[in-house]
């Protein structure tokens, strides 16, 4: 770890230390720290596993894995910090769809840890003018607002924009998954040799990030980095 970044820890810890105690949100036990409580921290599906590098999918030692190997992203990695599964699913669920905002500081001060090679730029997974009409906030942009203040990195606000509603992921079969996604999404600037971190909530197959990156990518990209709280493993459903 950086000594840069055991000082954040360190300064983050001391401010912790100061404020108000705050239920947590998943047991409702008075906490001084962010979100959840250590004991409710502990509980947590933290990825300690040999990964992927690229799309951290389990391996047995840590190497690239076969589907990579075979069909590379447009994406160069993946930083994940949680397995989708319980608790984390209610987690991302009441920041997603309860409108706790409080969760996307936590949340990204999770990835932050977890981020050893910042970017030129962050950009969040864009929603549809639809769908972000209907919900009043991206989840994603809160997350990377989050990520922005803590690396001092700048924010691509509107540079991609998802110009197809297309039908949520998660209610398709994998297969037509990369079908659903195709050209959705559109970019507007100039990203010639920019690294760009990606910033989403959730991945599943990868492929909405793929999609958003290939397009990145048309646009100039360098080096693209995945950056998500959760991670479906195989064994898991989302």
């Amino acid at each position: 770890m950086s000594i840069l970044m055991n000082k954040f820890m360190n300064i983050s810890l001391k401010l912790g230390q100061l404020l108000p105690a705050q239920p947590c949100l998943l047991c409702g036990t008075y906490t001084r720290h962010d979100g959840w409580c250590p004991s409710c921290d502990a509980s947590l599906p933290y990825l300690a596993h040999a990964c992927c590098p690229v799309c951290t999918l389990p391996t047995s030692d840590g190497s690239i894995c076969g589907r990579c190997l075979q069909h590379p992203p447009h994406f160069d990695r993946t930083v994940a910090v949680f397995a989708y599964a319980f608790p984390v699913d209610k987690l991302v669920h009441a920041l997603k769809y309860g409108e706790q905002l409080a969760l996307a500081d936590a949340l990204s001060g999770q990835l932050v840890q977890r981020i050893e090679q910042p970017p030129d730029r962050i950009l969040a997974m864009p929603l549809h003018h639809v769908r972000l009409r209907e919900r009043g906030f991206n989840q994603s942009l809160e997350l990377a607002r989050g990520i922005c203040r803590q690396l001092k990195v700048p924010l691509l606000a509107n540079s991609a924009r998802r110009i197809r509603n297309t039908t949520q992921q998660s209610a398709l079969p994998w297969k037509q998954r990369k079908r659903n996604m195709r050209n959705a999404f559109a970019c507007d600037d100039d990203l010639s040799g920019l690294h760009i971190g990606i910033v989403d909530d959730v991945m599943t197959s990868g492929t909405t990030l793929d999609e958003l990156a290939r397009t990145l990518r048309q646009a100039g990209a360098r080096e693209i980095s995945a950056w998500v709280v959760a991670r479906t493993l195989p064994h898991t459903t989302h």
